[in-house]
């Protein structure tokens, strides 16, 4: 295997100690360049003799950017360097047959890229990427960091490696030392134990067992890059949507239950459609159906918010987009058609193919790119952008780091511009708070809605304010 590129001193320490041990996790912040570490180590692996054959498995929507990015290190797809999607493990009982045969035959060197889409053991995916990696000698997961959530998430990433480490051959017995679930009370005086984590226990203990099996980097440590600028962008909704979103947070607030999560979920989704330009036009007890709330796109605030900072900011510079729903993408897009500017989607509409001939174009001319965060925040190097606009924002603060890192990495030598469109004392505003704080919504929101059950119970929920 040959190299194009030089390490940079980070990676040369990453590799310094991995080398060294059989199995081992990567823990390296987007754009600091995981993936040309882990081809140095796997050169050295093949070079001694010790593997003669990778199994690379990544993100499905990943794999066509990874190949890419090996070719542009490598100048060529090594041979014995074999790419799989990790999702496609649950689907596909021929594909898992077939990489079970693949470890047999091989000496397989196992690489788990973003491997904190193998945290829940009982998954049909880490189960079965548990059973390949047992006949494999060599592993290595990839992520940019050890805990996406909470420590739960360490379990099943290195029970892949080897479950000796943490020293715990079930999840029963993990969470048994180190996690503490939320209970309420009954009536009667019990307690009954829910599935929510209250807190993490021994942590310094996982800390420990983990640190020799470990590298782990952040940006800020190792890449010195051009700072990002955040600027809030807001609007104001109509007499009408202030009415529509008063009416739907009363109704779907009544339906909460702080402990289904997923009750929680419908109510900040309902008001995200308010605010977005949608009408609601079901009960919280119905699968959701919205319609546009205005007859004419352009009569949105929020549309001409973005509108008026494409105008105003981004002038002829490239740009990113990103939005949560389909709907938000395809006014947007039609708002770039309407003004004369060039555009292409990236989003789960759109088959892998040309997402791929779509990033193409937008490198080479196209000004902007419309994306939603399920596909557009992982695998993607766009540091010839140096724009995004955050339309709308989502629940997970992991893919919004992701999303921005598609642009702020090694490579790029432009200041970032950041640009959140969001509506005052909305949902919008929840979010943007809880982004800035690294909060969890969910946990944020129930704490302010049991806070508030303690000191006004039995009241009307209109006088919850934290949305």
């Amino acid at each position: 295997m040959k190299f194009l590129t030089k390490l940079y001193p980070h990676q040369i320490a990453a590799v310094d100690k991995l080398s060294k041990i059989k199995v081992g996790a990567l823990y390296m912040e987007q754009g600091t360049g995981k993936t040309r570490t882990a081809l140095e180590l796997i050169h050295i692996r093949i070079s001694s003799g010790k593997t003669n054959k990778v199994l690379w498995l990544c993100p499905c929507s990943v794999k066509i950017n990874l190949r890419e990015d090996i070719i542009f290190h490598c100048g060529e797809m090594p041979p014995d360097i074999t790419i799989y999607g990790i999702e496609s493990l649950s689907s596909s009982d021929n594909l898992y047959l077939q990489l079970l045969k693949l470890v047999e035959q091989y000496n397989v060197y196992l690489i788990v890229d973003e491997s904190n889409l193998v945290k829940n053991k009982k998954a049909i995916r880490t189960a079965r990427i548990i059973e390949i990696s047992k006949k494999c000698k060599y592993k290595m997961i990839l992520n940019g960091t050890p805990v996406s959530r909470t420590e739960a998430d360490m379990f099943a990433q290195w029970y892949i490696l080897d479950w000796r480490i943490l020293g715990y051959q079930s999840f029963y017995s993990f969470a048994a030392n180190h996690l503490e679930y939320r209970t309420i009370k009954t009536p009667n005086g019990g307690e009954i134990k829910t599935d929510q984590i209250a807190r993490t226990l021994n942590v310094d203990y996982l800390t420990e067992k983990i640190s020799p099996y470990t590298f782990q980097i952040l940006k800020k440590d190792c890449v010195k890059l051009p700072p990002k600028h955040y600027n809030r962008e807001n609007f104001l909704l109509t007499d009408k949507q202030k009415e529509a979103y008063k009416y739907i947070k009363y109704l779907y607030l009544e339906a909460v239950d702080e402990f289904r999560s997923e009750t929680i979920y419908k109510l900040f989704t309902a008001l995200q459609h308010i605010v977005s330009g949608r009408i609601v036009l079901t009960s919280p007890n119905e699968q959701m159906k919205t319609t546009p709330f205005f007859p004419n796109y352009a009569e949105n605030p929020r549309i001409q918010k973005i509108k008026n900072i494409i105008e105003e900011k981004i002038l002829t510079e490239k740009c990113i987009i990103f939005a949560k729903y389909q709907s938000e993408i395809d006014d947007i897009s039609k708002l770039l058609t309407d003004s004369g500017l060039s555009w292409r989607m990236f989003t789960g509409k759109i088959n892998q193919r040309q997402r791929q001939a779509n990033r193409e174009d937008f490198k080479q001319g196209v000004q902007f790119l419309l994306a939603n965060k399920s596909c557009g925040a992982y695998g993607l190097n766009l540091q010839f952008c140096h724009n995004i606009v955050y339309y709308s924002n989502d629940f997970d603060l992991a893919t919004r780091m992701q999303s921005e890192d598609r642009v702020h990495r090694i490579g790029q030598e432009e200041d970032v511009y950041i640009y959140d469109i969001y509506c005052p004392e909305t949902i919008d505003q929840f979010i943007i708070d809880c982004l800035d704080k690294k909060e969890n919504m969910v946990e944020t929101f129930k704490k302010w809605i049991t806070k508030w059950r303690e000191y006004e119970h039995g009241q009307n929920l209109s006088k919850l304010q934290c949305i």
